[in-house]
């Protein structure tokens, strides 16, 4: 029985996981949400209607981040992107924590903001979660460093999870000049074929961003 996959290509979390099928090149059916048969099933799947959600031989997988780990258990690939050296794989599980706690937080925070009806907007949070994006595109310009990918030599479910977070976050609050490790580590995200064809398969959607996707990308 195939993988089912339901998800969204514009959103940042899905694109997370497509990004694991991609890199391993996983069969799987791809249960688009936005039509009404497709966001039935997820509801009954999963009644908070969180997405994406992988269904695996009967067993319904949430979250992206556990997804992925579930992928490298039961759908291992030649690319590892959970290493098995446990030590490694700390490091690797903590950047996946540090891109969707501190890039891709605050990133929504700012999108979501704009979505509220204009009475309803909170300036204040808006302007803390850019100040939480500065804070964090500083710190990662520093981890880099020395480094090939987020975690180390090797692509990882942490480069899955900063593909998107960063790739958005630099659309809502641009990556500064002088985050140049930043800028060239996004640079090199978007080279990856298995985001380039997440990101080519969400710009029909590209309309919908709420503050307006820039000429770029």
């Amino acid at each position: 029985m195939p993988l089912k996959l339901y998800a969204h290509p514009f959103s940042s979390y899905c694109q997370k996981v497509l990004i694991a099928l991609y890199e391993n090149d996983t069969p799987f059916e791809y249960r688009m949400l936005g039509n009404e048969q497709s966001d039935k099933e997820l509801e009954e799947l999963w009644p908070i209607k969180k997405f994406p959600v992988l269904v695996d031989n009967g067993r319904t997988i949430m979250e992206a981040s556990i997804i992925i780990e579930h992928l490298g258990l039961h759908h291992s690939g030649p690319v590892r992107l959970i290493p098995d050296d446990p030590r490694a794989a700390l490091k690797v599980r903590l950047m996946d924590r540090f891109f969707d706690n501190y890039v891709m937080t605050p990133m929504q925070k700012i999108v979501f903001d704009r979505i509220r009806p204009e009475q309803h907007r909170d300036p204040y949070g808006v302007t803390e979660a850019k100040a939480m994006l500065d804070k964090a595109y500083h710190w990662l310009d520093k981890t880099l460093t020395g480094r090939e990918w987020a975690a180390g030599a090797g692509f990882s479910a942490a480069d899955c999870a900063a593909a998107p977070s960063l790739f958005y976050a630099d659309w809502a609050h641009p990556i500064g000049e002088a985050f140049t490790h930043v800028r060239n580590y996004r640079r090199k995200l978007l080279a990856r074929p298995s985001f380039a064809r997440a990101v080519d398969e969400a710009r029909p959607y590209r309309a919908f961003f709420p503050l307006g996707a820039p000429d770029r990308d």
